[in-house]
């Protein structure tokens, strides 16, 4: 073992608990603090021929450990901060990319749905259209097309089976 490699393990042992609190002051957290112990005591080895004034080792590892430390903290707090944009980013295009994919469906359906009142009787659009669309009660709609409402009520439970088998079966089917 070299006198550089002799004077780092004399400075491990020596400092080791030191450069941990401040690691661990400015991390808050116990692996982390580690970490950059580690880091900072490979920075000190690489520049140790650098020191000066050997007196003032303990504050030029503490200072050493200080700098680490808070680059380690504003590292992760970036990374952190990147994440949490992209993850942002991601969710409103699959919101984006879900609620295009929504209106395409109801327009499919909706489409649907014009297609069987188009082709339909005239009587039966008269129901849909006073039901569904201005939401009478099959008396005023009776009373309205001057029908008996039984037959409205049969028409409407017709019209509504036929557009369930439609939306259901992705078909049209013919009004009997």
């Amino acid at each position: 073992m070299n006198r550089k490699e002799t004077l780092m393990k004399e400075l491990c042992g020596q400092y080791e608990k030191r450069m941990y609190h401040i690691a661990y002051r400015i991390t808050r957290d116990h692996y982390t603090a580690q970490d950059v112990v580690q880091e900072s005591f490979v920075k000190a080895y690489m520049k140790l021929d650098t020191l000066q004034d050997h007196e003032k080792i303990g504050s030029w590892l503490a200072a050493i450990t200080t700098r680490t430390a808070i680059d380690v903290v504003r590292k992760e707090r970036l990374t952190k901060e990147r994440t949490e944009s992209i993850d942002d980013w991601e969710k409103s295009n699959l919101r984006m990319k879900q609620n295009v994919e929504d209106e395409v469906a109801a327009h499919i359906i909706e489409e649907k749905i014009s297609r069987f009142i188009d082709s339909i009787s005239t009587d039966q659009q008269n129901v849909y259209q006073l039901k569904m669309k201005a939401g009478l009660k099959e008396k005023e709609i009776a009373a309205l097309l001057q029908l008996n409402q039984n037959t409205v009520k049969t028409k409407i439970y017709r019209l509504r089976k036929q557009l369930k088998q439609l939306l259901n079966n992705n078909e049209i089917i013919e009004w009997s």
